[in-house]
């Protein structure tokens, strides 16, 4: 590159591979798994401080009567009234732990996903003419190719499915301590995670446990519509824009995990439902049983309650995550 080239900046070409490379979550070099775990335990932390107490008053709203809550305020009024702000970060402890496995399989399988999907469905069989694109110059480059947008939300929803296996019990978990109520922790049926999990193993076994397995993988495959929107974001924000790659990955995860939560929202409430019915005695045998049960006790709106939390939550828990994901990154040697 001459001097005048540098001055004048990136290249069309330079912002193309820049591009290209964002689109690859580097896992395979054994220092990257090691640098992304640890970056991955600080945005479990940083998405908890910012998201939990969102997320604390949607599952309280999800799974309450009517009559308990008229709306998000009241029920972080009462909240904070009867139990104080340690109320709102009730159930923490799973997410927290959970996340830092969660977040390490998600990427890694999503890498995966998305290399199998690349090379074995969406790469044109290599041949010599394929194999090479020529310029004006008849110059010979090597043939970049890049996983369509369809590709990143398939890997998206395999990935989702993946994680699943670690998610559900941990957001079952999460989810009944969250709907205990009572401040005087002596008048609770769950002391903590590791009290609710002993107890569901001990009454209910594994299958216990995984209670909600299903209607969790369904409530992943709108990763579909997440790893979809988050690659076109990035495309458009890396075409149109001149922001550095941490602040179009701020944008991007931010605005494309708006776009999962306003499709997801509705199979999320009957997740809900279905986590915090009791085991012993179930009201809903099955999902659709607990996603007819949502529309007659509240009609359509009941489908979106607790919405605001919810997309109130999704932007800065998620942002805020990938900031802090990337600045333990570049952080470590």
């Amino acid at each position: 590159m001459t001097a005048q080239e540098e001055q004048q900046g990136p290249t069309r070409e330079q912002s193309g591979r820049d591009w290209i490379s964002r689109q690859q979550i580097p896992i395979s070099n054994g220092s990257k798994t090691y640098k992304g775990f640890v970056a991955g335990v600080f945005s479990g932390i940083a998405k908890l401080s910012v998201g939990h107490p969102f997320d604390t008053i949607k599952v309280r709203l999800q799974t309450s009567q009517n009559s308990q809550f008229r709306g998000p305020l009241e029920c972080v009024l009462q909240t904070v009234r009867n139990e104080g702000l340690r109320g709102l970060y009730k159930g923490a402890t799973p997410p927290l732990v959970g996340w830092m496995f969660m977040d390490s399989l998600m990427l890694g399988s999503l890498n995966f996903y998305r290399r199998m999907l690349r090379e074995n469905v969406f790469l044109p069989k290599a041949s010599p003419y394929m194999s090479t694109i020529y310029d004006s110059t008849k110059s010979a480059k090597p043939r970049t190719h890049v996983l369509p947008t369809i590709g990143h939300a398939i890997a998206g929803v395999m990935a989702g499915w993946t994680v699943s296996f670690i998610a559900a019990p941990v957001e079952h978990v999460k989810a009944r301590l969250q709907v205990q109520y009572a401040a005087d922790k002596a008048k609770r049926v769950y002391s903590g995670p590791i009290d609710c999990t002993k107890k569901i193993l001990n009454r209910h076994g594994i299958r216990g446990l995984y209670h909600g397995l299903s209607a969790t993988m369904l409530f992943r495959t709108f990763f579909f519509f997440w790893w979809g929107s988050y690659d076109i974001f990035t495309r458009a924000l890396t075409n149109n824009t001149t922001l550095s790659t941490p602040a179009i990955n701020f944008w991007a995860g931010g605005l494309s995990a708006q776009v999962f939560w306003m499709t997801s929202y509705p199979s999320d409430v009957i997740k809900q439902r279905i986590m915090t019915d009791p085991l012993q005695d179930r009201k809903f045998k099955r999902w659709v049983d607990a996603a007819r049960a949502v529309g007659q006790e509240r009609g359509y709106r009941g489908y979106w309650r607790g919405f605001l939390p919810c997309i109130l939550r999704a932007f800065p828990a998620n942002a805020m995550a990938l900031v802090a994901f990337e600045g333990v990154m570049r952080a470590l040697p």
